[in-house]
């Protein structure tokens, strides 16, 4: 098995803003993975809140390139379980390697990916799109400019209510709330009582991931359900999140791949938690691999290539929030020439 890795910066439409950074461009790091005639395709953006960059992932890719030409028909289990021991302190590098590799075997066996899980897309949630912090005119125009029936608003400032307000009286859709952090315990349990009149489905961690005593606090008086973000990263953290939040959003980067995160759907679901995976701002190659375990999930956060001026690949494509599979096997995307 031989392994091709590109670097890319993702062009964004807008200066993407959350509650602890900004940024116009997107580093990514493209992993190909060539078997058999077949390739297959994985990706990891760059995340300084993590301190990962494409110089690092790449680095930690190359280091183990001998182990990664010595395998080839493992399960991606098997493999996964081989490289995250090489990869245990980079799970980003491990996320696009994990990635390309079930998106080859997918293509070895001649099935979509989601086909290989025995999954049935009939009932996949539809997906939202993302609103970052802006001054308040300026989000409205982002609302306007992309109408969609599910909307994720990024908050954490000192006017989250009156941002909410404000959208509202422009759409009718769906809406739910990202503070990443940026609130206290009385003002998630206050701002839920005003979100929830608003038209608010959930609060996606409100406060900083380490605050145990604080989710527990929230998930006992919160009138809005909580979802873990930055408190569920890798497979231990499900465990930990149960009874102080109300389901997970699992990022393929953070916890090393679809290997992996499908075992922590399983074990959210085990535990009566809401499902949920969360992208990056991240190309069509990574949104492709989110797509297919749609069957698996309540929500889905896969906006991150409609938020590119330019993308670099194709793949499933998205209309007012329902995803649409392309005819290819494994998961389905390819670089553009």
């Amino acid at each position: 098995m031989k392994i091709i890795i590109r670097t890319f910066k993702l062009q964004l439409k807008h200066t993407f803003t959350i509650s602890r950074e900004s940024h116009d461009v997107q580093p990514t790091l493209i992993v190909e993975l060539q078997s058999d005639g077949f390739s297959g395709f994985g990706e990891a953006t760059s995340n300084p809140y993590y301190n990962i960059t494409v110089a690092s992932m790449r680095a930690n890719l190359e280091a183990i390139t001998p182990f990664i030409e010595a395998h080839n028909n493992e399960t991606p289990e098997q493999f996964w379980d081989s490289a995250s021991a090489l990869l245990k302190n980079d799970m980003f590098a491990l996320c696009a390697l994990d990635m390309a590799y079930n998106d080859l075997y997918a293509k070895k066996k001649g099935k979509k990916l989601y086909e290989l899980w025995g999954s049935s897309p009939l009932h996949n949630p539809k997906t939202d799109y993302t609103i970052g912090i802006d001054k308040i005119d300026k989000m409205v125009m982002k609302l306007k400019e992309m109408p969609w029936p599910i909307y994720k608003i990024k908050l954490g400032t000192k006017d989250d209510i009156a941002i909410v307000t404000e959208l509202r009286k422009h759409t009718n859709a769906r809406f739910r709330i990202d503070a990443n952090c940026g609130w206290t315990v009385n003002e998630t349990i206050n701002n839920a009582v005003a979100l929830k009149k608003l038209g608010v489905e959930f609060l996606e961690q409100p406060m900083k991931a380490d605050q145990w005593a604080a989710h527990k606090e929230v998930f006992k008086h919160s009138v809005l359900p909580i979802i873990a973000d930055e408190s569920c990263i890798i497979e231990e953290d499900v465990a930990k999140c149960h009874n102080h939040f109300h389901g997970v959003n699992i990022k393929l980067v953070k916890c090393g791949g679809l290997t992996p995160a499908r075992r922590m759907i399983a074990e959210a679901k085990h535990f009566g938690m809401k499902t949920m995976v969360g992208c990056m701002t991240e190309s069509t190659v990574g949104i492709s691999a989110i797509a297919h375990l749609l069957p698996e999930l309540d929500y889905v956060d896969m906006d991150g290539a409609l938020l590119l001026s330019e993308d670099i690949a194709t793949g499933v494509t998205i209309t007012d929030g329902i995803v649409d599979y392309t005819d290819s096997n494994g998961i389905g995307a390819a670089l553009k020439n």
